[in-house]
């Protein structure tokens, strides 16, 4: 089992804004603007980091734990894993909780569950061979 920070997936309740403020500010780029999971994400390269941007307003309080995201503007951190469905039976076997089974998306999957103090995360794996070639090279690294 192989694991890596991949991003951080914000809320933004102005996205063009949102982008805007990442890209001048820090010169961020976008890597993908489109639908992703039922709502429109924009993916970005932070230098050699990625951030996800949905198009919803934040959800919440910081560091809500309600189940529906981190709370305040973060909703998940998300981690690139490689054999998740074991990963997934280990982490069950020592207790962890998961808010439903791992989601299929044809060349991606993944599964959502709490770390401590409420931090939700998104364990999730790619097959590359059935992505379109730009958006299988930003999920490729990290």
């Amino acid at each position: 089992m192989a694991a890596s920070l991949h991003h951080v997936h914000l809320f933004a309740s102005d996205l063009d804004a949102t982008i805007a403020w990442w890209r001048d500010m820090l010169g961020a780029e976008i890597a993908f603007d489109g639908p992703f999971g039922g709502a429109r994400n924009v993916f970005m390269r932070v230098g050699s980091g990625r951030l996800h941007l949905y198009d919803q307003k934040p959800r919440g309080a910081a560091g809500a734990a309600d189940g529906k995201g981190s709370g305040g503007a973060m909703h998940h951190v998300g981690i690139k894993c490689e054999g998740l469905a074991g990963l997934v039976g280990r982490m069950a076997g020592r207790g962890v909780a998961f808010r439903s089974p791992i989601r299929e998306f044809g060349s991606w999957r993944y599964i959502m569950c709490a770390a401590p103090d409420g931090v939700l995360l998104e364990l999730f794996e790619i097959d590359a061979d059935a992505m379109p070639p730009a958006l299988a090279a930003y999920f490729a690294g990290g």
